[in-house]
């Protein structure tokens, strides 16, 4: 469950109960709740959107340009490393 073990939901349980005590079933209950309230929000949202692949259409009167058609194209350039001068070393 949850990829835990036995002995993981074992101590979380404990510190639940140190925590809340005798108001443990109050909380699991609302946090059961905001959990159905958040399940059936995402429902509700997703019966909404459709999904389909159908409802798409691309954007129209945008003009394309093909790169082969290009002419005023220019090569870039950068400039050429050159190493520094070297010193003669002293012998």
């Amino acid at each position: 469950m949850f990829g835990m073990g036995m002995q993981e939901l074992i101590i979380i349980g404990g510190i639940a109960v140190l925590l809340f005590g005798k108001r443990l079933p109050e909380v699991a209950r609302s946090l059961g709740g905001s959990y159905r309230q958040f399940r059936q929000g995402l429902s509700d949202f997703q019966s909404s959107v459709d999904f389909s692949g159908d409802s798409y259409s691309p954007p129209r009167n945008i003009p394309q340009r093909r790169y082969d058609e290009v002419d005023d194209y220019e090569e870039a350039t950068a400039p050429k490393f050159e190493p520094p001068p070297s010193e003669p070393r002293p012998e």
